[in-house]
């Protein structure tokens, strides 16, 4: 399975960025039971954009093969592209690693609607 993690640096070490749109990486992490078989980090080159930040970066993710997302928040925008998509959505807060061994270990709840508001020309 693969899982996307929203990134404040470009390591597993690294924290979740609470962010989803305008996170500055997004971390592919290939998960093969409670196992991770590999990963890519990719720049999330939306995430400087006046607008449309949220489906930009849930395309990206969709694109990718994503299966599941965890982040700190995500707003309606990128919630209605992971629907589309049937990605499920966890909410995590601290090191990618320990978001990632949790998802693993089936700790983490799915929500069933965005977690924030829809920004506008929001920037870092």
């Amino acid at each position: 399975m693969k899982i996307a993690i929203s990134a404040a640096g470009n390591s597993l070490e690294s924290e979740v960025d609470m962010r989803f749109g305008r996170c500055p990486y997004f971390i592919f992490v290939e998960l093969e039971g409670k196992e991770i078989k590999g990963h890519e980090v990719v720049e999330n080159t939306s995430a400087n954009q006046t607008g449309g930040v949220g489906i930009t970066s849930a395309e990206l993710v969709a694109k990718k093969g994503a299966q599941a997302v965890l982040t700190g928040n995500v707003g309606p925008r990128a919630f209605s592209v992971f629907s589309q998509f049937n990605i499920g959505i966890y909410p995590v807060t601290g090191k990618i690693i320990d978001a990632i061994k949790a998802f693993a270990d089936g700790k983490l709840k799915k929500i069933d609607e965005p977690t924030g508001p829809m920004m506008h020309h929001q920037y870092r």
